[in-house]
């Protein structure tokens, strides 16, 4: 049935990007913790966490999407939640790198709540 393999393809392409935007979203966050320590910056704890807790989940997210696991829905949701909050403080940052951060989070968290609610 054609129009079976086409949705069959377009959900593996959404499951594609998705995984790629946690991979990007876990790399900026990454980036944004190790800026965030380097500045010595009072206030900026509450940021780092979030984006280690960030990468963690974005990492974890990855694997069970790029395995197919049968709980990938559910990490998705909870990736969702926690790159929406790291998204938040990040944008109070301010700088550049705290700016990459924020828009990863938000495309991480948009596309990871469409595939929770897939």
């Amino acid at each position: 049935m054609p129009g079976q393999s086409q949705q069959a393809s377009q959900a593996n392409q959404r499951l594609e990007e998705c995984i790629r935007l946690c991979l990007d979203c876990l790399k900026l966050c990454q980036q944004c913790a190790t800026y965030c320590i380097q500045v010595e910056e009072k206030g900026r704890a509450k940021c780092i966490q979030l984006c280690l807790d960030c990468a963690g989940v974005c990492a974890v997210t990855a694997e069970l999407m790029s395995r197919n696991s049968t709980f990938h829905a559910q990490a998705c949701g909870l990736c969702a939640d926690i790159c929406a909050a790291c998204a938040a403080e990040c944008d109070q940052i301010g700088g550049d790198i705290a700016r990459q951060c924020t828009e990863a989070c938000r495309r991480c968290a948009e596309s990871c709540r469409q595939m929770a609610a897939a």
